[in-house]
């Protein structure tokens, strides 16, 4: 039988994982989104057509990109994960505050990712 596919992995499937290891993790996913959509755009912007592409090429050269864009934002190549966690950190723990608020602030940042990815996928077509 075929079991469910998962879309969460690492400290966001951890049940036991802090709502700001979460932060984290959904930061880097936001940055690895972002970071797919900006080479991808660079990829569109090239000057005269490749005399030996075809689609085989373009769809490598798309899965390269993904993991290229994954690689930096796992090294946190640019530091948007830092910023957006410095950001949305005084929501997700707050030193008064309850467990809600740092619960909705890690939902809307990985909303944010899912509708970026989403975006970046509409745009590739």
């Amino acid at each position: 039988m075929i079991e469910s596919v998962k879309t969460t992995t690492g400290a966001l499937a951890d049940p036991k994982a802090s709502q700001t290891e979460k932060l984290k993790a959904v930061a880097k996913q936001f940055e690895a989104v972002f970071l797919r959509q900006m080479i991808g755009s660079m990829r569109q912007a090239k000057l005269s057509d490749d005399i030996m592409g075809s689609d085989a090429t373009d769809q490598f050269r798309e899965m390269q990109d993904s993991h290229v864009a994954d690689d930096l934002a796992s090294k946190g190549a640019l530091g948007i994960a830092d910023m957006l966690v410095k950001q949305f950190a005084a929501r997700v723990a707050p030193a008064t505050g309850s467990a809600a608020t740092g619960a909705k602030a890690v939902a809307t940042a990985a909303s944010a990712a899912t509708i970026a990815d989403a975006t970046a996928k509409g745009a590739a077509r």
